[in-house]
This record gives C-alpha cells, structure tokens and sequence, in this order.
C-alpha cells in the first residue's frame, strides 16, 4: 500500500504550489473559449464523431483482423511491420532497430510513455532530443507530460524561462514567443544531424498502412522526414479502416482539441521513394530510406475484453475531458502514472501501470460525468471508474483510507 502513501503526499504537495495553478487557470480558460469557438465554426464536427465512434467499436470488437490487415498493409508499402504483445517485445524490437551511438530526435507520443522508451534509449548509449516544445520542457526539467496534448502545461512561462535561460547562457523573458523560437534555433540542426526519427500516430489505417500524423508544431514532420530511419511506434486502438476514416479523425480531433485547422497534417505510407529514372521506384530519396511500424498491444486487447472498459479504447487523445474535469486543474497529470485524469484510469489499470498503480486514480475521480459531455467519443468515464473500482475490490486493492471513510459513513453518517 505504498502506492497510496505516495500518491496522496505528490497531491497535497502539488495542491499547495501556486505557480501550477497559475498555469493550469490560464491553460483551461484559454482551451474552453478555443474549443467552444471551434465547434460552433465546424458545428458538423458533432455529426462526424458520431460516425467515427461507430468506427472505432468496430476495429475494437475486432482486434485480431485489424491488426492483420494492417501488418500486411504496411509490408505491402515496402515498410517494415512488427506486432508487440507488451513494452518488453516492443522495447526488444525497438533496441535491435535502434543499436547504440545513435542521435535520436523523437516527436511527442504518450505511447513511448508506456515504454520509458528515453530512459532504456539512453542507457543503450543513445542521445534523445525531444522535438515537441512542451515534451523538451519536460525533458529539461527530468519531469513527466502532465497533459496529452500539452505535456508542459502545468509548468509556468517563468519557470520555462528560468530552464532556458541555464542552456542559452543569457537571461531570457518570460515572454512565449521568444522562448518558443530559443527552442526553435537549439533544435534546428538535431532534426538534420540524427540518425533516427521516432513518432507515435494519431491513426494508422489498415487499407494502406497510411499512418496519419497531426500536429502545429512541425517538429513531426521535420522528425520523420530529415533522418533516414523513421520507428512510428502505434497502439492498436489507432487503427482505423480506410483514409476516409483517417481524415473524420482529423477532422474531429482538431475541432474538440480547440482548432479550426491543425498546421500540420502528415500522411505517411511508406520510405520515401523515387521512379524518376526510368520508372524504376528506388527506396531511399529525399526522405527517410526505412519506416518500422511498430502495433503494440500491451493490455489494450485485455481491456477489449471488458464490455464497459473496453469503450476508453476510442479516445482519440483531444484531451478535452481533462480540462472540463473539476479535479485535474487543481493537481493536473499528478493524478496519474503514464496516463493521467479520469480517462487515465483504465489506461492505467490495463495498459500502463497495473491495477494497484490505478486504485488511488480510482478513487481521485469525482464521478462527476463533465468529461462525458465533452468527449467526442462519448466515453463514460465514471461508468468506467466505477467498473474499475469493483475490479479493485476483488482483487483487495482499495486504498485502506477509503475503506476509513466508508466505514465511518456506515457508523456515523459522516466521511470524518
């Protein structure tokens, strides 16, 4: 019962820091009133998540030919597939593409999360470079995403000028713009000096083997274009059946996430390729000379197997829920492991963590149904919470504390 002496110490000591208040305050004003405009824009973006749940529950009630469908796609596309059933047979691959001596620029993926895929790079005797502004924040500070979507999102703008300040060797402001393009001079030459490239993806569609990357930043697409190896690292829940499907994704994930348009979208089926010279396609032009395609499972296809748990499989990472919930702002990805809020539980529980890393989280959520409102997916996430909770109790694992309160509620009608 360590875990709960941990969890419950990190959150009153986050409760009482006002720099992440600060920041999360400004964060969720700023992405209810973008979101919120977004879809009165593109009120359609409603229509086409209905269609798009629809979708996701047919390839999770169908796993098993998905995911054959989408190996064979991808090997068609002349990339490499590979199928992990856990971290350590995606780790095992992952090491044997990668070697060592390697210059490593990665773009954001919470799937590489579940892997602590930089800590087993590093040791492996390779130099990680984090490409997204808000992961290489994170990475500067030796901390964890605290979002999904805005992994820095707790960390203050004066805190982000203090850690800049120590590589550039100057005092920089508190000022974004000229934080973001200090990131932007420091990172430039890493894209074009590595040696590999490593993504996640929003979606993979098994027709084509076409994985769909989005983005704002361009660091995506500078990070699986300008080195000559690129490792797309994809849980199977990603998968989608055809580019149809792929683009309702686009669709929906940018109008819940609070734009009317992403910056980026990049669609990649297969190593760059060229048949300029007498129609003869070569592999290996401008772009990277090999793709690896990496489907992992680690416990989605467990989770799958849940009537009730098996719907958080549709998420499409907006992100959305976290910043309607009444919990997070106050203690933001600190209610969580790799996966953090109430739609962390079960991602927790089943895919990264364990149960008992998931039973504080359990018991953290309010029930309060504000993130079924807001998801696109319409994910019932205290119906969730709550299957997780009689999970938990059949296995012995609710917090004692809880088991306190329940008790004292039973003998004297109060919690204390």
């Amino acid at each position: 019962m360590d875990e709960f002496k941990i969890y419950k110490k990190q959150i009153y000591k986050v409760l009482k820091d006002p720099f992440t208040r600060r920041a999360l305050r400004r964060a969720v004003d700023s992405f209810r009133k973008n979101r919120d405009n977004a879809l009165k824009v593109f009120p359609y973006a409603k229509k086409e998540a209905e269609i798009l749940k629809k979708t996701k529950d047919e390839v999770i009630d169908n796993f098993d030919h998905y995911v054959e469908k989408t190996l064979k796609a991808v090997e068609q596309m002349h990339a490499i597939p590979y199928y992990a059933r856990d971290a350590s047979e995606a780790l095992e691959i992952i090491k044997k593409i990668v070697g060592t001596g390697k210059t490593i620029v990665k773009a954001k993926s919470i799937t590489s999360e579940e892997l602590d895929l930089n800590q087993h790079l590093e040791e492996w005797d390779n130099k990680v470079y984090e490409t997204d502004l808000g992961e290489f924040i994170v990475q500067l500070l030796k901390s964890r995403p605290m979002h999904i979507l805005a992994p820095a999102v707790n960390i203050p703008r004066e805190k982000v000028a203090e850690i800049f300040s120590e590589i550039a060797g100057e005092e920089l402001p508190a000022d974004p713009a000229r934080l973001a393009g200090f990131a932007r001079e420091f990172l430039r030459d890493k894209f074009f000096k590595a040696d590999i490239g490593i993504s996640g993806a929003n979606a993979i569609t098994s027709d084509t083997g076409t994985i769909f990357l989005i983005e704002n930043e361009g660091n995506i697409r500078l990070s699986t274009s300008a080195p000559p190896v690129h490792i797309a690292i994809i849980g199977i829940e990603k998968i989608l059946p055809t580019l149809k499907d792929g683009m309702r994704l686009l669709e929906v994930v940018s109008r819940y996430a609070g734009y009317l348009a992403m910056s980026y979208v990049s669609l990649i089926s297969a190593p760059s390729k060229t048949g300029d010279i007498e129609k003869v396609v070569v592999y290996g032009a401008h772009g990277p000379k090999e793709l690896h395609v990496i489907l992992m499972d680690n416990g989605r296809t467990e989770a799958a197997k849940d009537p009730i748990v098996k719907t958080a499989l549709r998420c499409l990472r907006c992100g959305a829920c976290m910043y309607e919930c009444p919990v997070y702002p106050l203690i933001t990805g600190y209610w969580g492991y790799k996966y953090m809020g109430g739609i962390g539980i079960p991602w927790t529980a089943y895919v990264s963590g364990g149960f008992e890393k998931a039973a504080p989280m359990a018991f953290t959520c309010t029930l309060c149904g504000r993130c079924v409102k807001y998801c696109p997916m319409e994910i019932d996430t205290p119906k969730i919470t709550e299957r997780i909770r009689e999970i938990l109790n059949e296995k012995g694992l609710i917090p004692p504390y809880i088991e306190d309160l329940a008790r004292n509620i039973e003998e004297k009608g109060v919690p204390y």
